[in-house]
């Protein structure tokens, strides 16, 4: 049984009056779609009335091990119903965007899973030995979830050519995260690492960097039509006041909080309590779960 809204929640963090002039929702994945990689209750539900009510919608996540449309397979097993690739985005398909944007045509070094690197594909992407020749003028350095090939040799090679004057891109920062073994280094910690070492930082694609939210706008607005699409019309729901929550409002999409994941009840309610909750990390509006914020927007337009 979900519970009732707090006077607070339905009220300083009124749901219906955030998601007022909302033409799209960017959705984060887990917490608020899946946890620990099952469907959250409603979950399923809220996509089939987003779906059927014809509303505009991207997934965003940070896991960039495999390529959409990989990652859209395992999910919909999960969901027991079919889902888009299209409708996803991660922090690989967000890095790929950009490089595709800003370095068109240009020598690429990008370190990612096999699957992953399929986002490049009609790119020019190059070995590490072609990299590391000084005749190669890389545009831009990719660093990504690839296991393995964040050899020494390879961040190496990564390292000269953002020293020669390559773009220095990244994934996401997540300095670790768990997997069936447990807790596990992640890519992030090597991205700081080179941070360091160079003296500068990356340009960051997933989350909370605005990367990731400005490509989920500019997918939406071709979706949505005229009206041309602003940023302010997207609502983010996320689980995480931060990366989810904060990054969206900082690139200027509203912030939708679902108290089924990182952030519970209490945790958020002890946060506005203490006066801690400023910032872009202040939600507009704040919902039970996601099916709660879908019903509220769908009602809203009905």
């Amino acid at each position: 049984m979900t519970r009732a809204a707090s006077p607070r929640l339905a009220g300083e963090f009124d749901l219906a009056g955030a998601l007022s002039g909302v033409r799209a929702l960017v959705l984060d994945a887990d917490g608020v779609l899946l946890f620990a990689g099952r469907p959250l209750p409603g979950a399923v539900e809220a996509l089939e009335l987003l779906e059927g009510a014809a509303i505009p919608y991207r997934v965003v996540t940070n896991y960039s091990l495999a390529h959409r449309e990989s990652l859209a397979a395992g999910v919909a097993r999960q969901f027991g119903r079919p889902v888009d690739p299209r409708r996803l985005i991660t922090a690989a398909s967000a890095a790929a965007a950009h490089t595709a944007r800003h370095h068109p045509g240009a020598p690429l070094f990008v370190l990612a899973s096999a699957d992953a690197m399929r986002e490049w594909d009609g790119q020019h992407t190059v070995t590490a030995d072609v990299a590391d020749d000084p005749a190669t003028s890389v545009a831009a350095v990719v660093i990504g979830d690839a296991g393995d090939g964040l050899s020494f040799r390879n961040l190496d090679v990564a390292f000269r050519a953002i020293r020669r004057g390559a773009a220095f891109v990244a994934m996401h920062r997540n300095p670790w995260w768990v997997t069936p073994r447990g807790v596990t280094l992640d890519s992030g910690a090597l991205v700081i690492g080179l941070e360091h070492a160079l003296g500068t930082s990356a340009t960051i694609a997933g989350k909370p960097s605005s990367v990731v939210f400005r490509e989920a706008v500019r997918e939406l607005a071709a979706e949505v039509g005229p009206p041309r699409l602003r940023r302010a019309e997207v609502a983010m729901v996320g689980d995480d006041l931060e990366t989810d929550v904060g990054g969206a409002r900082r690139a200027g999409l509203r912030g939708i909080l679902v108290l089924t994941g990182k952030t519970d009840r209490a945790t958020f309610e002890a946060a506005v309590a203490s006066g801690r909750l400023r910032g872009p990390a202040r939600p507009d509006g704040v919902g039970t779960g996601v099916l709660e914020v879908v019903k509220t927007f769908v009602g809203r337009r009905a």
